[in-house]
């Protein structure tokens, strides 16, 4: 064998390896198929409430292994207030054909199941996905969607107690609800039956639109020792700045139930931690991308419920909130 058929030989030796290698080599390579997840959103988009969702949904994803831009692609809608816009905004997002929807809210969650029955939806703060057709039980969904209650509803008593603490002389509270949700009803059955018990009488104040919270806050703040609850609604998320300035304006005292009203100047809040909740739809988005349905992922009650203090509206009302209260709270903005 002459030293060119050697070489020969040789060279089609590694040429044949290389052959075979090369498509494992391009295998390897290959980029990962992104999945493409729909969010419908009861917020707007310049809410600042609405870079906390995404920020804690993308990294509660992160901590599963999806990134944007590499396996995943999220499609947010943000709806607001507006019946048609969420349905239009529901529309556009089951046309897209994502892998599973984050709805944020009832209303938004119905809107998209309204569409769809094959479509995974998750949900989030959510009061009575039962009442509202979204989950046939809490144990067991069995259906299209799954996701994470706003509170309990025994929880709700809490409001009473703490609108008890931080102002004692209220004798009478008026609920501020949204009078279309199936939430709000019971809500406010149970803060009707608690009250005596603290020493209280509660009356709804029914919203549809702004006109109808400064008119039932103003009739209000006629009486002597009232006080406010605002419950968990999304009318009152959106309306959130014109009732904490009726409200402070009026010297109310007034518990909300969830911490972004404090940030915005509310005097006490106590209610689930949005963050948490929305990093715990991931996971189960994640477990949904991984081939799991929602009619076997229970629905869940929150985990943690946070209570914050604002001391700088209590100084504003004229109220010394109770050393007690205090070292309970797990925020106090001073």
């Amino acid at each position: 064998m002459t030293f060119d058929q050697l070489n020969q030989r040789e060279f089609m030796s590694l040429l044949g390896g290389a052959i075979v290698a090369w498509p494992f080599a391009v295998r390897a390579h290959e980029p990962e198929r992104v999945r493409r997840i729909g969010a419908l959103i009861n917020l707007s988009v310049d809410d600042p409430l609405s870079e906390t969702v995404i920020g804690a949904f993308s990294q509660g994803l992160q901590e599963h292994g999806w990134y944007l831009g590499r396996n995943i692609r999220i499609d947010y809608r943000w709806a607001v207030v507006d019946g048609d816009r969420i349905r239009q905004y529901a529309m556009d997002l089951v046309a897209l054909a994502p892998d599973v929807v984050l709805a944020f809210g009832s209303t938004a969650s119905r809107a998209i199941q309204r569409e769809t029955l094959g479509l995974p939806i998750v949900f989030v703060n959510a009061t009575d996905p039962i009442g509202a057709g979204l989950v046939s039980s809490l144990g067991e969904p069995g259906g299209n969607a799954t996701g994470f209650l706003s509170i309990e509803y025994g929880m709700s008593t809490k409001w009473l107690e703490l609108l008890k603490q931080i102002a004692p002389h209220v004798i009478r509270a008026a609920v501020l609800r949204d009078p279309t949700s199936v939430g709000g009803a019971g809500q406010f059955g149970l803060l009707q039956g608690a009250a005596p018990s603290f020493g209280m009488d509660v009356s709804p104040i029914d919203i549809r639109k702004a006109g109808d919270i400064d008119h039932g806050v103003s009739r209000l703040a006629r009486g002597s020792n009232v006080g406010l609850i605002v419950t968990t609604n999304r009318l009152g998320r959106f309306h959130r700045d014109l009732i904490i300035k009726l409200a402070n304006r009026y010297e109310l005292p007034t518990v909300y139930p969830n911490r972004y009203y404090i940030i915005s100047g509310g005097l006490i809040s106590y209610g689930a931690d949005l963050v948490e909740q929305l990093r715990q739809a991931a996971g189960y988005i994640a477990r949904i991308l991984k081939g799991e349905k929602p009619a076997s992922l229970p629905v869940q009650a929150p985990t943690k419920y946070e209570l914050v203090i604002n001391l700088r509206t209590a100084k504003t009302l004229g109220l010394n909130v109770p050393p007690t209260l205090l070292a309970r709270a797990d925020e106090v903005i001073e």
